[in-house]
This record gives structure tokens, C-alpha cells and sequence, in this order.
């Protein structure tokens, strides 16, 4: 059975229990994160904790963090995942148990605070190469999606539209914008130019989205930061998505046209290929430290 951290404890999973009065699970009142550990190594941790901490400020909710790397790294240990390829922890954080009201309890409300981990998989090199399938679906979330907060109702409508049509994604268009996926950042390729959605309230700042900005301007790339219109999908060399678990996930095909040659991309592969020399360097770093 897995352990868990609910509250300052670890525990057996089935003996976790938050109140029915948690605002997270009356009001959606709360944030998560969710940090990729490779083989024991956490990756791109400091990132997560500085976007938490601008979420957490943003809600108002008054949580020390400081803490929160050595309950990480605790959690993996105590799951024997220090040696697993690739995992990763969830952790939630919301404002706590409190009487019901539609504003910010009064008094001191503790915030509640759970974390698990579990082991995930990249796919296939097959699979990777042939690339996935989206469908572009309405963005129907809220102005502050900057904001990682635990109300994912329209994400999750928005990907169980596409799975409906046979896709394996989502791709969100507002105002005839594709922004993002419905849970990773959205990039297309036209020429040599890769591009990706600006930093704004519509799209998450992804961690993944910004180290993969980092290497490609590193890499001597040309990289736009503007909207993508949906029209220039058609016209567009590769289309991919970035996140946490996807890490880098070409696409082959968007409402069933293929993009490109229909596989991934030559620029796809490439910053893929830096992304995973990044984890790699993270793991050495980790090593030498420790030697």
C-alpha cells in the first residue's frame, strides 16, 4: 500500500481523511503542483516551489514552505522509488477545514495538505515517433489559469471532448487563439521558427515550457512568444506539447489533418533531445554531490 503526506504525517493511504468541510472539496479553494523525479532526482523542483508560492500569495492562503523538498524526497524514499526511471510527487495545499461561506474564513484556518507519489512512463520510442492526435476544443476556464488552482472541471470536459472523438488531446482555442492543452503548454514550428503562447493569465507558466524556451534560445533557435492563431495550424511544420509528465509529445495529426509528414518533427526531436540532456545533467549533478 502506498504512503502518503496528509498534514504533516505520513500514513498509509487508506487512512487519509480530510474533513467534508476542506474548502478544496467544497470550493475548489486551492492549489496543486505535481514535481517529475527521475531515478530518484527531482527535476525542475525549484521552479514548482516559486510558481506554488505565487499561487499561494495570490490566494491569500499563509503556508511556510520551506519544508516542502525534504517531504518530497521523504515521500519518494518511503514509496522505494529512489531508483525508479521516472516518478513523481502531487501535492495539494488548500486553505482548510472551514463552515461553508463564499468568502475567506474568518479566524486562523489551518491549510490542509496532501501529497503522493507514483511512478509514470514515457512512451514508447514507436509511439514518440509516430507522434499523438489532438482535437481542438473551446477554452471554457477562467481569466487565471497563471493560477495552479484545483478547479480542472474545464480541463478535464475539454479532454474528455477530444477523447470522445478519438483523440489523444486536447488543444484550447479561445478567441480563435490555440492557447495551450488542456493539462500541458502548446508550441508550434513554422520554417525554423518555434513558437509558443505568451506568458499571460490564459495559459499556465509551465516549468517544463520553460526550460524547453531556455534550450532552444541556447540552441541558437528562433523563438516567438505571440498567439498562435488557429488558422495557421494548417500551415504549421510540426505542432507539440510540453509538460510535466509529457515532457516533449509531438503531434501528428489536429482534427484529423496530418501536420507536417505526420510523425515528429526534425525540431520536435531536437528539443526533446535537449530537454532529456537536462534531466541527465540534473542527475549527474545530483551524483557528484554526493560522491
Amino acid at each position: 500500500m502506498s504512503t502518503v503526506f496528509l498534514n504533516g504525517e505520513y500514513m498509509p493511504k487508506a487512512e487519509a481523511t480530510i474533513s467534508p468541510d476542506d474548502r478544496g472539496f467544497l470550493l475548489g479553494d486551492g492549489l496543486y503542483e505535481v514535481t517529475p523525479f527521475y531515478e530518484g532526482v527531482p527535476f525542475g523542483l525549484e521552479g514548482h516551489a516559486q510558481r506554488l508560492m505565487r499561487g499561494l500569495c495570490w490566494l491569500r492562503i499563509d503556508f511556510d514552505t520551506s519544508g516542502l523538498e525534504a517531504m518530497h524526497r521523504e515521500l519518494i524514499a518511503r514509496n522505494g522509488l529512489e531508483s525508479a526511471e521516472r516518478s513523481m510527487v502531487y501535492m495539494q495545499i488548500t486553505r482548510g477545514a472551514a463552515p461553508r461561506t463564499h468568502y475567506f474564513p474568518e479566524g486562523q484556518v489551518t491549510p490542509t495538505v496532501y501529497a503522493y507519489t507514483k511512478e509514470w512512463s514515457r512512451p514508447s520510442d514507436d509511439a514518440w515517433n509516430r507522434g499523438f492526435t489532438a482535437r481542438t476544443v473551446p477554452d471554457r476556464r477562467w481569466s487565471r489559469v497563471d493560477i495552479k488552482t484545483v478547479c480542472l472541471l474545464p480541463n478535464a470536459l475539454a479532454f474528455q471532448a477530444a477523447k470522445d472523438a478519438g483523440a489523444d488531446d486536447a488543444i484550447l482555442v479561445r478567441d480563435g487563439v490555440a492557447i495551450e492543452g488542456a493539462h500541458q503548454n502548446f508550441w508550434g514550428v513554422f520554417g525554423s521558427t518555434v513558437v509558443t503562447h505568451p506568458t499571460t493569465g490564459h495559459i499556465l507558466p509551465g516549468i517544463t515550457r520553460a526550460i524547453v524556451l531556455e534550450e532552444a534560445r541556447a540552441a541558437g533557435m528562433t523563438v516567438e512568444e505571440r498567439p498562435i492563431q488557429i488558422e495557421e495550424l494548417a500551415l504549421a511544420d510540426e505542432l507539440f506539447f510540453t509538460g510535466t509528465t509529457g515532457e516533449v509529445r509531438p503531434i501528428r495529426e489536429v482534427d484529423g489533418r496530418v501536420v507536417g509528414e505526420g510523425c515528429a518533427g526534425e525540431i520536435t526531436r531536437q528539443l526533446s533531445d535537449l530537454f532529456l540532456a537536462r534531466v541527465e545533467q540534473a542527475k549527474a549533478a545530483v551524483r557528484m554531490g554526493a560522491s
